[in-house]
């Protein structure tokens, strides 16, 4: 995150003195970037046009004032290459690696991230996925499940019986994110508590996050919502001239996305 003020740039959220501030008359140049986290890799697919970095001057401020007004620098996760990983994981009662890029060009996969084991609204989330997990299958898509917990935990939580709060089998892998980096690649780790929020990203077969939705820890997610979610996707892949509209689930009307053709959906409803 970059800071502005209407008189200094300054690299310091928290010291802002005459000997740390640089005058940005002696700073900025049009022939270079202010703010070089700005830069949009060549892989960027999330917007149609170019995204350029916008910066506003506030016009009531004096320009002897040292208050800033902050960027935020970060890029979109949706429609852009999700954060590759290779982490350890458990399946089928056993360790095993998982690597996220493994299944580009192959399968699309549901990734989502849980607080800890050993909880309350984690088990319902995480047996749901994997009661259900045949209808993901039929999709051609793979679940993971993460959280912060070692390999050992997970083990231990899956041996549990389900009446005593455990999970049982899963049908698919739950992956250790001890580091804390891939909760931190995919921007739902808690700093201060060192635990995920309840994130959830539907990834296409090349590797591009289409969907992400961010729950808070008391509030579980609906499998339903998520394969609704997943269907509407690979149409609209499998059909780019189309779009889907609220609530569309399979074998409905689906959309023009064009002013006049568009009316014929509108007249059909």
């Amino acid at each position: 995150m970059a800071c502005l003020s209407t008189s200094m740039v300054s690299t310091s959220h928290s010291t802002l003195t005459s000997k740390s501030a640089t005058p940005v008359a002696s700073s900025y140049s049009p022939s270079k970037p202010l703010n070089r986290t700005l830069v949009i890799p060549r892989s960027f697919h999330g917007l149609r046009r170019s995204f350029q970095p916008r910066f506003h001057r506030l016009a009531s401020a004096p320009r002897s004032s040292r208050r800033c007004f902050c960027v935020n620098a970060s890029l979109p996760l949706v429609g852009n290459p999700a954060p590759d990983f290779e982490a350890d994981a458990v399946f089928d009662q056993e360790f095993i690696k998982v690597k996220l890029s493994d299944y580009i060009g192959k399968k699309y996969v549901i990734l989502f991230f849980y607080p800890l084991d050993f909880t309350f609204v984690c088990p319902t989330e995480i047996i749901a996925f994997s009661d259900r997990h045949s209808e993901f299958e039929k999709l051609n898509t793979e679940i993971l499940g993460v959280s912060i917990d070692s390999v050992f935990s997970h083990l231990a939580w899956i041996q549990t019986d389900r009446k005593s709060g455990g999970l049982g089998d899963l049908k698919y892998p739950l992956v250790s994110d001890v580091t804390k980096s891939i909760s931190k690649s995919y921007e739902v780790l808690i700093p201060d508590q060192g635990i995920a929020l309840r994130g959830l990203f539907i990834i296409d077969k090349e590797g591009v996050i289409q969907h992400s939705t961010i729950n808070n820890l008391a509030i579980g997610r609906n499998v339903d919502e998520t394969l609704r979610t997943l269907q509407a996707l690979q149409y609209v892949q499998e059909n780019p001239d189309e779009v889907c509209p609220a609530g569309w689930k399979p074998g409905e009307r689906s959309m023009k996305p064009d002013p006049k053709l568009s009316k014929e959906y509108f007249a059909a409803i």
